[in-house]
């Protein structure tokens, strides 16, 4: 929450310290793993794996949906002992999440200007996506740059200090600078 607002939050933000600080939390995650099953969908090979990413978006556009609407209903509540609006905690993560990612808008919070909304004219954003409705999609590269906290795809931190363990996260570590 900190890299979100560029600056230590006083007291540090504890996400099980209420509802909204738990919500917030959960905010973190469940998108980048949506937008990671759509960007390695095209990529597989068998009917096998095909169906598992499926499944797991399935599982994963559920989670987000209900979050961001849970959210979006408390948009204006203010997060205590902040005084800022949950609104503002959602668009700030997600800001954060698409400059770690470095690769376009691929990443909104709950409130967005017209313009970017669904079909060019709504502010609401409970389902994040193009212009169409499609789910945004991210590469292993961009994924891993979001995870590892460090918006580079070869320097650990955040959510995998030491690194992911599989063999696409090791490719990237090994061309680290």
């Amino acid at each position: 929450m900190d890299d979100a607002f560029g600056h230590p939050l006083k007291p540090t933000f504890d996400a099980y310290a209420n509802d909204i600080n738990y919500l917030l939390a959960s905010y973190v995650i469940p998108y980048v793993g949506l937008t990671v099953y759509v960007g390695a969908n095209p990529k597989l090979q068998t009917s096998t794996a095909k169906r598992l990413v499926a499944g797991l978006l399935g599982v994963e556009s559920g989670q987000d949906a209900v979050l961001r609407a849970l959210l979006y209903e408390r948009g204006k509540e203010k997060v205590e002992p902040y005084g800022i609006m949950v609104k503002e905690f959602t668009n700030r993560i997600s800001k954060l999440r698409k400059k770690m990612g470095r690769h376009g808008i691929k990443d909104e919070g709950l409130n967005v200007k017209p313009k970017v909304g669904a079909e060019g004219r709504i502010r609401g954003n409970v389902l994040a996506g193009d212009k169409y409705l499609t789910a945004f999609d991210k590469t292993p590269k961009e994924i891993l740059r979001i995870v590892y906290g460090s918006g580079k795809e070869n320097k650990p931190g955040g959510f995998y200090p030491k690194g992911a363990e599989e063999r696409i996260a090791k490719s990237y570590l090994r061309h680290g600078d």
